[in-house]
């Protein structure tokens, strides 16, 4: 039976600032937590598990037995940060990763992407594409919010993401070629494909502050037929990562 205490330990995990300084983070559903718990750089925590899932994954199971606790359906219910929780929640430590470096590989930048889906999904087109760093402005959505974490699919392990002053970062990284998506650049399939950059991705409605314009190198576009004012900012990733890289 779960104590109260760790019912609302786990409900305060919903908060940043005690997921910063627990150095944590909650998963949901045997889809993530299962690839979540095959990640070498990330470590479980404690899980919380339906008999179902125990059943279903005896392996996993009897791997983690002391950091496993069985609940049932409704307290499960109670500590879920989902509408319809799915079998299991895994609290893990929050991924370690080598040192930052953009030279010699393609990193994408994010200003201001707000909505938690946008930016999870982001992580996972980064994933698909190779793409194993994320610089985020520090509005960005927070990584590891459960949306967020949800909609990463696991991807969350893979890719590592940073908090910066987008202007700081630009400055001192000006020796590697800044690319930006914009609605009036160069046409996208103009370009090779690339071995080195930052792809620069704007807010959902704004796009890109102009400060952060002015200083890239080359701005490029998707071209489109319809008359939509605008590709959503997940979708124009893909797209642009499936081109350059």
């Amino acid at each position: 039976m779960l104590m109260k205490s760790k019912i609302k330990y786990i409900q305060s995990l919903s908060q940043k600032k005690l997921r910063e300084q627990e150095g944590v983070f909650v998963a949901e559903g045997p889809k993530i937590v299962g690839e979540i718990l095959q990640a070498p750089n990330t470590e479980l925590e404690q899980i919380f598990a339906t008999r179902k899932w125990i059943l279903q994954n005896p392996l996993q199971a009897q791997d983690f037995e002391e950091k496993l606790m069985e609940v049932n359906d409704d307290e499960l219910k109670r500590i879920s940060f989902l509408q319809s929780p799915n079998m299991v929640l895994g609290i893990f430590k929050q991924p370690v990763f080598v040192p930052f470096n953009v030279t010699d590989k393609v990193s994408l930048m994010l200003d201001a992407i707000q909505d938690p889906g946008n930016l999870g999904t982001i992580v996972r087109c980064a994933d698909w594409f190779g793409v194993q760093q994320i610089i985020c402005s520090r509005d960005c959505a927070d990584i590891f919010s459960s949306k967020v974490v949800q909609s990463t699919m696991g991807s969350i392990c893979r890719v590592q993401v940073i908090y910066e002053d987008l202007l700081s970062f630009i400055q001192s990284h000006s020796n590697v070629l800044l690319y930006a998506a914009t609605l009036k650049g160069v046409d996208l399939s103009k370009y090779p494909n690339i071995q080195e950059g930052i792809i620069l991705i704007g807010n959902e409605s704004k796009g890109i502050q102009p400060e952060l314009l002015s200083m890239v190198d080359h701005q490029i576009t998707i071209p489109g037929k319809g008359n939509a004012e605008s590709l959503n900012a997940a979708i124009a990733t893909g797209i642009i990562l499936s081109h350059l890289i």
